[in-house]
């Protein structure tokens, strides 16, 4: 199995390294050739709106929504990942570039600027015990279908779901040493 990481901008060597500690084969994704290779896809935090255009111009961004629409990819997206997946962007800018498979509306930057960046100890759905949870100018899904399984809340919003197979979080776990958000990714790879 081999998971990529998108790596046009954002946290891409720590989101590589995390795959690798959980013992999985990890790719930069660039082009179209590396994404076909691929059982799973994270897209990481960065801009939002330059990952967005990035996509478009390599070509990916049709080859992701394909390829995850017949279930032949899974997405996991953090921070400004989540903001590509959102169907609806309440603050984004005229056009705002995203690839729209979720349904959830997202706000970006809900938490303030860079110095409005914290750590919390959050409940996540799935696991057995708070995770260490890094908010860096974070997103926050303000609604969500009914298809959309809330997996960790703050009192602002959601900030962890997932649909299927497309995953999204509003923090940053490749920034702590906690590897259960990648693993939980990793077995839902392993379930196309």
């Amino acid at each position: 199995m081999k998971i990529g990481v998108l790596a046009v901008q954002g946290a891409v060597t720590e989101h590589l390294g995390h795959l690798k500690k959980c013992g999985i084969e990890a790719v930069a994704v660039k082009d179209r050739e590396s994404l076909t290779e691929t059982c799973g896809l994270i897209i990481p935090g960065g801009e939002s709106t330059t990952i967005g255009k990035l996509v478009e111009i390599f070509g990916l961004a049709d080859l992701i929504r394909q390829r995850n629409r017949q279930g032949s990819l899974a997405v996991f997206g953090t921070c400004a990942g989540m903001v590509l997946l959102a169907s609806e962007v309440l603050d984004g800018i005229k056009n705002q570039p995203k690839l729209g498979l979720m349904n959830i509306e997202v706000q970006r930057n809900a938490f303030g600027r860079q110095r409005e960046s914290f750590e919390t100890e959050l409940d996540f759905e799935t696991l057995d015990s708070p995770l260490t949870a890094v908010f860096i100018r974070a997103p926050i899904v303000k609604k969500s279908g009914p298809e959309v399984e809330i997996l960790a809340d703050l009192p602002e919003g959601i900030v962890a779901a997932r649909q299927g197979n497309l995953l999204v979080t509003s923090f940053h776990p490749e920034l702590t040493d906690d590897l259960r958000t990648h693993q939980y990714f990793i077995n839902m790879c392993r379930e196309i």
